[in-house]
């Protein structure tokens, strides 16, 4: 399917010189780092995806007790090291002594946005009170312009972006629920005006029973100007299906196999 490519600048300021969308899609947006040999959302895991030549990077935001801005996907350490404690019970000091394996611990979202200049991230806002100590790492490393700051929280996003000016966004759950609906009965004019403040839907396939990924509602997406961003895709055959129905971006935890999958098609098409 041909890709009609989105229209990059926004009624309110938007990210027409974002460095996030300065490359030619599709994206692959390494979902937490790339974690086969390294611990999720952590410095090491950064790295793998960007040695690789990947320059997107979707990570998470949580705060810690002492109102630091901590990349880590859930609220509490149960998953990733066993224990109950929640991360927002714990100062940086104290989470930075937790061994997540490999001889990595948490990172700050200010150590990655230091360590890594080049990189684009992703940033899901995941706590209530997340918003403010994010935006003081992102405009302490002045990484606005290669940065996506995204929420399922409508009113997170909205505050995170009015202090970060021509920042890229995509849609938060409440306003993708109504730009799907608008789409799916083909009414362009809503999705538009659903869709005016942000740059990307960021998706997965299906969700509530309900396809979201189609090839109508991409089109619906893409003529409202944004990009189509689908997570988490870690098949050969569902990356190569979604490229082919003309999605922009892929996220995955397989960042190094879809990566492969894009640079075989480019080749096949010179």
């Amino acid at each position: 399917m041909a890709r009609r490519p989105p229209r990059r600048s926004r009624g309110d300021g938007g990210a027409a010189t974002s460095e996030y969308f300065a490359s030619a899609p599709p994206r692959i947006l390494a979902h937490r780092g790339l974690a086969l040999a390294a611990p999720e959302n952590t410095l090491l895991a950064f790295l793998s995806a960007l040695a690789l030549g990947l320059t997107h990077l979707e990570t998470d935001v949580q705060v810690s007790r002492d109102g630091v801005a901590v990349l880590a996907h859930d609220v509490d350490l149960a998953r990733l090291v066993g224990r109950a404690s929640r991360i927002s019970d714990l100062t940086v000091a104290e989470l930075k002594l937790i061994d997540l394996g490999a001889g990595q611990t948490f990172a700050t979202l200010a150590e990655a946005l230091d360590t890594f200049p080049e990189a684009c991230f992703n940033i899901d806002l995941k706590a209530p009170g997340s918003v403010g100590p994010a935006v003081a790492a992102i405009l302490a490393a002045d990484a606005t312009p290669r940065v996506l700051v995204t929420s399922f929280s409508e009113s997170r996003r909205r505050a995170a972006i009015r202090e970060l000016p021509g920042v890229a966004t995509s849609a938060s759950a409440a306003t993708m629920i109504l730009a799907l609906a608008a789409a799916k009965l083909g009414v362009r004019p809503l999705v538009r005006r659903a869709l005016a403040a942000v740059h990307a839907v960021q998706v997965p396939e299906a969700m509530l029973g309900i396809r979201v990924v189609t090839p109508r509602t991409i089109r619906a997406f893409h003529d409202a100007g944004v990009e189509v961003h689908v997570w988490t895709v870690n098949e050969a055959s569902d990356i190569e299906r979604l490229l082919d129905l003309g999605v922009d971006g892929i996220v995955t935890d397989r960042s190094d196999l879809a990566l492969q999958i894009v640079k075989k098609r480019l080749i096949i098409r010179e």
